[in-house]
């Protein structure tokens, strides 16, 4: 069944998420990832912590903890600090 990660996040650095990102893009390609949305969020009920939203999309729950968990995307989250505020959920 497809799963979803949901990244909930806030900016705290530009050019450090720009680095993430293009970096971060390459390491789904071995799990069958890929982004189907990112952006500002619209709020239409409660009071979110993080205004900007990244789903991802996996084939299954495990393609996407083998993602999350490979060495590749460890490695990237100390730039990832630098450049967001996050919270990362699979559904």
């Amino acid at each position: 069944m497809t799963s979803l990660v949901i990244v909930d996040l806030t900016v705290l650095d530009k050019t450090k998420l720009a680095e993430y990102s293009a970096q971060a893009g390459e390491t789904l390609i071995p799990y069958n990832g890929r982004f189907i949305a990112k952006g500002a969020a619209e709020t239409l009920h409660g009071e979110p912590e993080h205004v900007m939203k990244a789903v991802i999309e996996f084939p299954d729950k495990e393609s996407a903890k083998n993602w999350y968990f490979s060495a590749a995307y460890q490695a990237l989250i100390p730039l990832r600090e630098q450049g967001i505020r996050s919270c990362f959920q699979l559904v």
